[in-house]
């Protein structure tokens, strides 16, 4: 079976078929794994497309469809009101490590079952 189609597998459990597309589409390999750069140029590209108004930051409102307030003021490490970039993918790493059981530098298709894994669905589509 092609490495796309195990990913998308693993991820289709319990309803959950569209949660994997996003991290799919993050691999720049053709291997079974997801690393964190392949996950972090996903979510910067999401970044971009949420900034709106093109301001270099993200408010509650425009971040409002992938996150919710409390994960955006946990996120919001200057508690300015905003996320930058860089506070925004500081939030993917962290969802990124937890998912990483087994503390390799990637995810597997087992950890992209996780619900750290599934959060980051979201932060990348």
């Amino acid at each position: 079976m092609p490495p796309r189609a195990l990913i998308i597998g693993a991820i289709s459990l319990s309803g959950l078929i569209c949660a994997g597309l996003a991290l799919h589409s993050a691999r720049a390999d053709s291997g079974e794994t997801l690393d964190l750069a392949e996950v972090k140029a996903a979510a910067s590209a999401q970044f971009d497309k949420l900034d709106k108004d093109a301001d270099g930051t993200l408010d509650a409102k425009e971040v409002r469809s992938v996150m919710g307030k409390k994960e955006f003021k946990s996120a919001d490490r200057d508690g300015d009101g905003t996320l930058t970039k860089d506070e925004y993918l500081a939030l993917v790493e962290k969802l990124f490590n937890r998912a990483d059981v087994d503390k390799d530098g990637t995810l597997s298709v087992d950890e992209l079952r996780s619900p750290s894994a599934l959060a980051l669905k979201p932060l990348l589509d």
